[in-house]
């Protein structure tokens, strides 16, 4: 069918013609995100600088009945921003200005085009802290990590993007534009609307201002390594530490494939013989994380590890963070196709649901490395596979059906941070359920009538 070429015209009046792509061959790197296997070609992309036209863009949508997907880096890992056919990518990559740090509020105010790395490097600049930290975050921006309500590894102690984002400016479907929120601690008054676009998965309106909330920069942190012979002492670790009520800044979790992947791909001095490891890190007064680090490390000894290290100088513990933040990047090098799940379980499960993911593995014949933020519970198996072979792939799909469902029965959830998109789209009516389903389809078929905004993606 393609785009009609009112609807191109009309875009090329809005933006400029040197802001809109229309050439396949420009089209295709917007034609998937961070899950590749799933792929489809828009009808075009356009770089809107400025709310007014992000507005004058859904306007027409709304009258040509024109899908819009919204995009930032395409770093997602849900098939959260992958285009329907003729559609609009709406990218906000250009939008990247931070506008505001204001001091006396603690607040930071940036358009959803700017990078998270933008964002902690101003805060920090400032002698702030900008805690949430997605793997992506050098390049995802804070609008996609606002609709996907996006994690990282300090979530068990700092919480998630939703924990810091104080107002919205918000872009409704028909090009009606409101701001939600302040620069104040407390303000009950009416229903919280920026909660309700935070996780919207671009399907209920487009973010394009986003304020947040900073906090003090932590003035001491410290860098343990601990490393198991079995995968489920590790796992018993991470539950013992929470139940001694010690919250540490991070608590990741890698399993033998993925050590090995890992140690190939960055070289940064992991122990090859071991099953698992922990890292860990606790941060705050120099007191403090002397004595969590001790307690910490008595923990890990008790369960069981073989070895505990601590990092001698900052330099150590970067080299030590890096080896999990390249934990995906290098599973991603062994197989042509990696399919990163995130299941997540309260964390007095982990132990169990560690135990059935190698179990489906073998059941199913699979490679499946095993990483994650394992101190909130937060797992990723990850598969190691080839979509060019069906049959495996028949395997790869029931083996991930299996493992939602067994997350769900430990009272656990479908996705801890990465969305539900197409990827996850079949498996929510199983966690939500009827109601729920039916709360959720209303709340967008009020929002957006026509269905224009990223239709398809977490359900129908």
């Amino acid at each position: 069918m393609g785009m009609p070429q009112e609807v191109l015209s009309a875009l090329r009046e809005i933006v400029g013609p040197d802001q809109l792509l229309t050439a396949p061959e420009d089209l295709i790197p917007y034609s998937f995100d961070g899950t590749a296997a799933l792929q489809q070609m828009p009808g075009c992309v356009v770089f809107p600088r400025q709310t007014e036209q992000v507005a004058a863009i859904l306007k027409l949508a709304q009258r040509t009945r024109t899908p819009v997907v919204t995009r930032g880096s395409g770093t997602g890992l849900s098939g959260g921003s992958v285009p329907v056919p003729d559609c609009i990518v709406l990218c906000l990559a250009k939008m990247d200005r931070i506008l505001e740090l204001d001091r006396a509020n603690l607040t930071l105010l940036a358009e959803a085009g700017a990078t998270t790395q933008a964002i902690a490097d101003a805060a920090a600049a400032a002698g702030l802290f900008y805690p949430p930290d997605p793997g992506s975050m050098k390049i995802s921006t804070i609008g996609g990590n606002v609709a996907e309500n996006s994690g990282g590894l300090r979530g068990l102690k700092y919480g998630i993007t939703r924990n810091y984002v104080m107002g919205l400016e918000i872009v409704l479907p028909d090009g009606e534009v409101f701001f939600t929120g302040n620069k104040c601690v407390k303000d009950v008054a009416g229903y919280s609307l920026k909660d309700l676009f935070i996780g919207s998965e671009g399907t209920l309106g487009v973010i394009t201002k986003v304020l947040l909330r900073l906090i003090p920069q932590p003035p001491a942190k410290k860098t343990l390594l601990a490393t198991y012979d079995q995968m489920e002492a590790a796992a018993q670790t991470v539950s013992d530490i929470i139940a001694a009520q010690i919250i540490p800044c991070t608590l990741e979790f890698l399993d033998r494939t993925t050590i090995h992947c890992v140690e190939a791909y960055a070289h940064v001095g992991l122990p090859l013989d071991c099953e698992a490891l922990l890292l860990m890190e606790t941060d705050g007064h120099p007191a403090a994380v002397e004595e969590e680090a001790a307690r910490m490390a008595e923990i890990a000894r008790r369960n069981g590890a073989r070895e505990v290290r601590v990092a001698r100088d900052n330099a150590e513990a970067l080299r030590l963070a890096a080896a999990r933040r390249n934990a995906f990047s290098a599973l991603a090098r062994v197989s042509p196709t990696t399919i990163l799940e995130d299941a997540t379980v309260p964390r007095s499960e982990l132990a169990r649901m560690v135990r059935f993911i190698q179990a489906v593995a073998r059941k199913y014949q699979l490679r499946i490395g095993t990483f994650g933020h394992m101190g909130d519970g937060n797992l990723h198996p990850t598969f190691l596979t080839d979509e060019r072979n069906a049959e495996e792939m028949h395997r790869v799909e029931a083996a991930a059906r299996e493992i939602f469902e067994e997350a769900v029965r430990l009272g656990g959830t479908i996705t801890g941070e990465h969305g539900v998109g197409l990827a996850k789209k079949p498996f929510l009516p199983m966690q939500a359920g009827a109601v729920q389903m039916r709360v959720l389809r209303e709340i967008r078929r009020v929002l957006d009538p026509q269905g224009i905004l990223n239709p398809g993606k977490m359900f129908d």
